[in-house]
Formats: structure tokens, sequence, C-alpha cells
């Protein structure tokens, strides 16, 4: 199975993945990537996060990109009735 590493970039800040996840294509990589937002976005924090700003860049093995996941992807909105 592939091998995937999760950078997170909050603002100028970024946590490099050194392990990564051995998963079975890109469209499981964007999951994980969203459910890792959806936790953080959970987390409190000292100070405040500018979410928009925010987004997990996903590399596989090589070094390449896979895919970028802006964190405010994650949010769930649930339509209001009118």
């Amino acid at each position: 199975m592939p091998l995937y590493f999760f950078n997170v970039q909050i603002g100028d800040d970024i946590l490099s993945d050194p392990e990564g996840q051995q998963l079975r294509d890109p469209d499981q990589a964007w999951e994980v990537a969203r459910a890792m937002a959806q936790n953080l976005m959970n987390t409190e924090f000292e100070r405040p996060v500018n979410w928009s700003s925010s987004h997990i860049e996903v590399k596989d093995n090589e070094g390449e990109t896979v895919l970028e996941f802006p964190f405010l992807e994650a949010l769930q909105f649930t339509q209001q009735p009118h």
C-alpha cells in the first residue's frame, strides 16, 4: 500500500509528518485529511486559529503533492428549513 504524509499548515506554521500512513489510495488519504481537519478544529488552542488560511498538504512516498485539503472544506453544514 502507498505511503502518504500529512503536513499541516496553520498560518505560517508547518507541522511535518515524518512517519506517514499506509493507505489504499488518494481517496482514502482525502478521508484521513478531512478527519484530521475536523479533529484539529475541535481542539482548543491557546490562541485563536485562522482556519481559512490553513490546510493539510498530502504527499506521497516520492514527495509529490497528492492533494491539499483546506480546513474549511471539513466543515459540515446543515441546511435549515426556511
